[in-house]
């Protein structure tokens, strides 16, 4: 397991991209993600961006960490405890701390461009293959 805290200004999707690849991780599980956030950047369902003010609480975050991107959702709340949920953008920053633990796997995760979903899916490979 990996376990890290991250400070005030970093992008979160950069600096889960940067573990990634600081640590040669090949598949990796968010399991637990709390902190906060100047503002985050969210992908709504519908394809379009919404960027949310902060100070924001992060809420809940659930993901994967592959070789060749992170797919990580994410909820957070605001000072009225209004809270939304999407899709991690590059551009959300850390206001005072985030605290991760990302659980690693034998397996090799990648992303593939589907043409149906037209997004970058997941495909698990076992080590052996």
């Amino acid at each position: 397991m990996i376990v890290k805290r991250l400070i005030p200004g970093q992008d979160l999707k950069r600096a889960l991209e940067e573990i990634r690849d600081e640590k040669d991780l090949k598949s990796g599980v968010i399991i637990c993600m709390v902190g906060s956030l100047d503002k985050a950047v969210l992908r709504m369902a519908n394809g379009d961006n919404n960027i949310i003010s902060g100070p924001l609480e992060i809420i809940s975050a659930t993901g994967t960490i592959a070789t060749d991107g992170v797919h990580i959702h994410l909820a957070v709340s605001d000072s009225e405890g209004v809270v939304t949920g999407g899709h991690l953008m590059s551009g959300s920053q850390v206001h005072t701390t985030v605290e991760l633990c990302i659980l690693t796997s034998d397996k090799i995760f990648k992303r593939e461009f589907d043409s149906e979903t037209g997004y970058n899916e997941l495909i698990i490979i076992d080590k052996q293959e």
